[in-house]
């Protein structure tokens, strides 16, 4: 398969470079756009005005298309398949438009006497365009007045205006800085009781019949015709919300209806709402003057209770009075919802896939309250060996978890009871795993926590688990237990086979995770901070709580534990233009433990789910998850076949964290059964370490001499079946560099181009690291973008 991709790759590309040979005679293929003249900083903004029909395609987008709607040496007249990119072709018209938009553009940025030209040279089918500006002078400005008859409205704008203005004396004209002008003073009266203003009463003269280079800016605001200044308008006492029920039906039903305090009445037709928590949201207040600001804070933060399928707010002018009825009207979302996810993951040697629902209840309470159910099964089949695969489980997971997410923060202390930035929320949450490695490993984990979840603004979100408490049993299998001791691995029984209390806090920072869906250029980061068993810590010393024959202090005869774990996510997205995007990805991470983690006679540390694991369907995507590293790492160093099968995904973990991620996305047709069909390509690179060295990690440990040589290194393509709601995604990872060999060794990607070296190595590999089989490919199939 890894054969058959390269060949496909490499057609494609060769197939965009042929493209010409497809043309008539009369066609040329835009190869090149060049534009000239032009400032600096307004060139790429400028290059936004060339058409984008005359602008060079994407050779790749170009290749696929060519593929597709390509027959006997034309392209295809019928049938056209939406494939790639069709080929952009010479067209004069579209470069006169590009001509006359582009000396637009200048004049419109205060080069009024900017003249562009364009030239076309056509060579072999391919078109060379190129435009070429004479900007002239800039026209600056020299001054700028204003004429406001309307007292009250001239008040209020020489109040705000310097919070928004960019006009100022002596700068370069800009009809941009004009519109911004505009649209300032708009926002502010809007936002001050003038209801009825519209942009059509404010009116910008531009005087530049100057010498030397200079313009008068003059902005009038006129009244409505026929009135001395523009009326002001007020929130009337009463502010009615109609709840409809889901389907939007009212007649026949008879509401729920009554009043918080004297100025929001609720009629409720779905009879499912708590009147005053909604209340909480809705920001008319009675004597204000009317705010477009504080109508879109209520629809912001009413769609944000994640209750509402759709909201309209009306006004009614009172007839006797400057004020304004309020009415807002309602339809609810369904109470209850239930959504399926899985994610399959497979190669030649174990296959395996995950199960997972979630049961939604929107509106518990009746005060937008959310109930979450979730369930997860996942299951790993080994059938190395030719054995079937539902005869031989390797291990299984069942999860289950409930969170109530509460929209406010429920805390010992006075907060703002409307929060503007966005709705708080605090979450109980509590679940449940169960994992069994049959012959080898079971563990049991209980949790329950207490987060607290708010915005700093619309980009910083802080998230606060002040109280997180843990129960871990985990045991391994008696026979296997006694079989690793014998070979001397103690520190994997110490590791795995204990149970422990943890009481600890988490807190994380997340920024700009609100345009992860979006095109735009911007820095995505996250970062956690983790800390268990401080407080324990202290209450021990304190309260000399009794310690076992091992040295560790115990709470209700449970060994806790103390450590500080930190992790970071920095990401940066590049929008290159279209439905394409660059992702450059670095993910670090490091847990350190102390204090009753070690204990006083024996160095134990964290249990295996405490520590960094790499590989994985959102990592290093060619490798299972858990199958990479630590550093030098090689599994053969385990002397027993037996002991390797069953240590699986136990020992391959890590105190240190570096994986990191570079990943180009584009779009390849619009409609594939009914969906957008995206591609990708990445190269993921990274690795675990232990903080120290230990004999059952030999090469494990943290060198910073030695870490970069560790690195794991891994490429490959994937689909994306886009399907407006999620995305179903299959990668396919190939191993480039391998960290548990040495030295050149480590390039195994050498071994790829030769049936025989391949097949050698496979073969040596097994016999030294049985029952584990060497893969080259990793395939990924789940439900998400990894990052």
């Amino acid at each position: 398969m890894f054969f058959a991709a390269s060949i496909l790759f490499l057609t494609v590309i060769l197939g965009g470079c042929s493209a010409t040979r497809y043309l008539n005679e009369d066609q040329a293929l835009v190869k090149n756009v060049k534009l000239e003249g032009v400032d600096k900083e307004l060139k790429e903004a400028a290059s936004l005005y060339i058409q984008k029909d005359i602008q060079p395609n994407s050779r790749f987008n170009l290749a696929l298309y060519n593929m597709f709607n390509t027959k006997d040496g034309k392209y295809r007249t019928g049938r056209v398949r939406n494939v790639g990119e069709a080929p952009h072709l010479l067209d004069s018209s579209l470069v006169d438009i590009s001509t006359r938009e582009i000396q637009k553009f200048l004049v419109y940025k205060g080069y009024f006497n900017a003249r562009v030209k364009s030239e076309i040279e056509v060579k072999n089918k391919k078109a060379y365009i190129s435009f070429t500006a004479e900007q002239g002078p800039a026209f600056n400005i020299r001054n700028f007045t204003y004429d406001i008859p309307d007292t009250s409205v001239r008040a209020l704008y020489e109040k705000n205006r310097a919070g928004f203005t960019r006009i100022r004396s002596g700068n370069r004209y800009d009809a941009d800085s004009v519109m911004y002008e505009i649209n300032g003073t708009y926002d502010i009266l809007k936002d001050n009781g003038y209801y009825d203003f519209v942009k059509q009463y404010i009116h910008v003269n531009v005087d530049s019949n100057l010498s030397s280079g200079r313009v008068d800016v003059k902005m009038n605001i006129y009244n409505p015709p026929g009135k001395a200044a523009h009326p002001k308008y007020y929130f009337n006492k009463k502010t009615v919300m109609e709840i409809r029920n889901s389907s939007g039906r009212v007649r026949g039903v008879v509401p729920d209806s009554g009043w918080v305090g004297d100025k929001f009445f609720f009629r409720d037709y779905s009879h499912r709402f708590r009147f005053k928590p909604l209340s909480r949201y809705m920001f008319m207040d009675y004597g204000a003057p009317y705010s477009v600001k504080k109508e879109n804070l209520t629809y912001d933060r009413l769609y944000e209770l994640n209750v509402f399928r759709s909201l309209k707010i009306e006004y009614e002018k009172d007839p006797d009075s400057s004020s304004l009825n309020v009415r807002i009207e309602t339809t609810p979302l369904k109470r209850m919802s239930n959504r399926v996810e899985g994610e399959y993951t497979f190669n030649s040697g174990r296959n395996g896939f995950n199960l997972g629902n979630t049961y939604t209840n929107r509106n518990l309470f009746g005060g937008a309250e959310q109930l979450d159910i979730k369930f997860r099964y996942g299951i790993l089949f080994d059938t190395q060996g030719g054995r079937k695969i539902w005869g031989n489980v390797f291990n299984r997971e069942f999860q289950i978890g409930a969170n109530l997410i509460i929209p406010r923060l429920l805390v010992p202390f006075g907060i703002p009871s409307k929060i503007s930035t966005a709705i708080p929320h605090t979450t109980f949450s509590s679940s449940m795993q169960v994992f069994d490695q049959p012959g080898a490993f079971r563990n049991r984990l209980f949790i329950n926590s207490i987060t607290y979840d708010w915005m700093q603004d619309r980009n910083k979100l802080h998230s606060l688990t002040p109280v997180n408490i843990e129960y871990r049993d985990g045991r391994l299998d008696p026979e296997f237990r006694d079989s690793i001791r014998q070979l001397g691995y103690e520190a994997y029984i110490r590791t795995n086979d204990r149970r422990y209390f943890n009481l600890g806090s988490i807190y994380s920072f997340t920024y700009n995770a609100n345009k992860l869906n979006s095109y735009d250029n911007f820095f995505y980061f996250r970062g956690l901070a983790d800390l268990g068993g401080n407080t324990l810590g202290i209450l021990a010393n304190v309260l000399k709580l009794k310690k076992d024959t091992a040295g560790f202090r115990t709470l209700a005869g449970l060994k806790y534990l103390q450590y500080a774990k930190t992790e970071i996510d920095f990401r940066f997205y590049k929008h290159m233009g279209g439905e394409r995007q660059l992702v450059a990805r670095i993910n670090p991470g490091v847990v350190y433990a102390y204090g009753n983690t070690y204990g006083s006679t024996d160095s134990v540390g964290l249990p295996y789910e405490r520590n960094f694991y790499a590989g994985g369907f959102s990592g290093v995507r060619a490798w299972q998850a858990r199958t990479l590293g630590p550093g030098n790492y090689n599994r053969r160093d385990i002397q027993s076949e037996e002991a390797r099968k069953n240590l699986t995904y136990l020992d391959q973990y890590g105190e240190i964290k570096l994986e990191g991620n570079i990943e180009y996305r584009f779009k390849i047709m619009n409609n594939f059964l009914g969906a957008k069909l995206k591609g990708a390509t990445f190269t993921d690179f990274g690795n675990v370490w232990r903080l120290h060295r230990t004999k059952d990690f030999r090469g494990g440990e943290f060198r910073f001499d030695k870490f970069l040589d560790q690195l794991a290194l891994g490429a490959g393509a994937g689909l994306r079946i886009d399907v407006q709601y999620f995305v179903f995604r299959l990668d396919v990872g190939a191993k480039i560099k391998d960290p548990q060999f040495t030295g050149s060794d480590q390039w195994v990607v050498k071994h790829l181009f030769s049936r025989s070296e391949r097949s050698d190595f496979k073969a040596e590999y097994l016999r030294t690291n049985a029952p584990d089989r060497y893969r080259f490919l990793q395939y990924n199939f789940g439900i998400g973008l990894p990052f």
